[in-house]
């Protein structure tokens, strides 16, 4: 019980994207696809995005093909690809071994993609590697999803969001005096960042300063109320300190914004731990 439960509570530390990933592959692919070349965009109203949604359409049928069925996403994908398809069409191909649960393979078809991309933008290799460092993730490579991670850093060292998740990865790693300073560099660009604050006080608990926990979670609660992981730390650290009420309390308020999420389910997991007298999970 522990294991998996430790394991739902760092997955409820992840990075919430403030788009779901599909959209952020799509700006990702049609940027690449602009930059490659493609057809003069017709004139209409613009994607979500700002993207000519007619350019993005093959990949958006290739992606939702290859999460809800990633072994004929990815034949579709090398399909594409024979035909031309290019960048976006390894890309479709990469997530499609992803969901298929293929995460090292993904991983290594992302990184090819980037060797391949050394004359694009920056930007866009950024998130290719970005996305590489999450599937070597999932396949528990931490040290290639490190070294991705820090390559995505370098291109684009002012984009906080990767630095958000290099300190994850760090932390995970455990390296967490690594990934307190990585979540400083955010916080010094911007003080009012609560999951920055949240995941510091996760580092900060872990390495037995709970006082300054304390103050990063008051911190990332009155920077967004609503964020489910600033109140699940703050359970923990409650329940650590003795204050067995206010720890459930918190809990249950992760469960009210986050019922069905991965903070949720770590509330879950401690909420268990506390009813039933078990080791609760870190």
């Amino acid at each position: 019980m522990q294991a998996p439960a430790a394991q739902r509570y760092h997955a409820a530390m992840r990075l919430r994207r403030s788009l779901p990933c599909v959209l952020a592959a799509i700006a990702l692919l049609a940027a690449i696809a602009v930059d490659a070349g493609a057809r003069p965009p017709v004139v209409q109203a613009p994607g979500p995005l700002g993207f000519d949604l007619q350019e993005v359409d093959p990949y958006e049928r290739c992606a939702a093909r290859a999460r809800n069925a990633p072994l004929a996403g990815f034949n579709e994908a090398e399909a594409w690809r024979a035909r031309g398809g290019g960048d976006p069409a390894r890309h479709c191909a990469a997530l499609a071994l992803l969901h298929g649960g293929e995460p090292g393979l993904a991983a290594e078809a992302l990184e090819a993609l980037d060797r391949d991309m050394r004359l694009r933008p920056a930007a866009l290799r950024a998130q290719v590697l970005a996305q590489a460092a999450r599937a070597w993730q999932a396949a528990g490579e931490a040290g290639h999803a490190l070294d991705a991670i820090a390559r995505a850093v370098a291109l684009r060292p002012a984009d906080m969001d990767l630095r958000i998740d290099r300190a994850e990865l760090l932390a995970e790693a455990g390296r967490l005096w690594e990934a307190v300073d990585e979540l400083d560099a955010v916080l010094e660009r911007n003080p009012a960042s609560a999951l920055a604050l949240a995941m510091r006080a996760a580092a900060r608990r872990r390495l037995d300063a709970p006082e300054l926990a304390r103050d990063d979670v008051a911190h990332a609660l009155a920077a967004d109320p609503r964020l489910a992981e600033a109140w699940l730390e703050s359970g923990i650290l409650n329940r650590q300190a003795g204050r067995l009420d206010a720890a459930r309390r918190d809990w249950l308020q992760v469960l009210v914004l986050d019922a069905d999420g991965p903070a949720g389910d770590a509330a879950r997991a401690q909420i268990e731990a506390l009813e039933t007298g078990a080791a609760a999970p870190r």
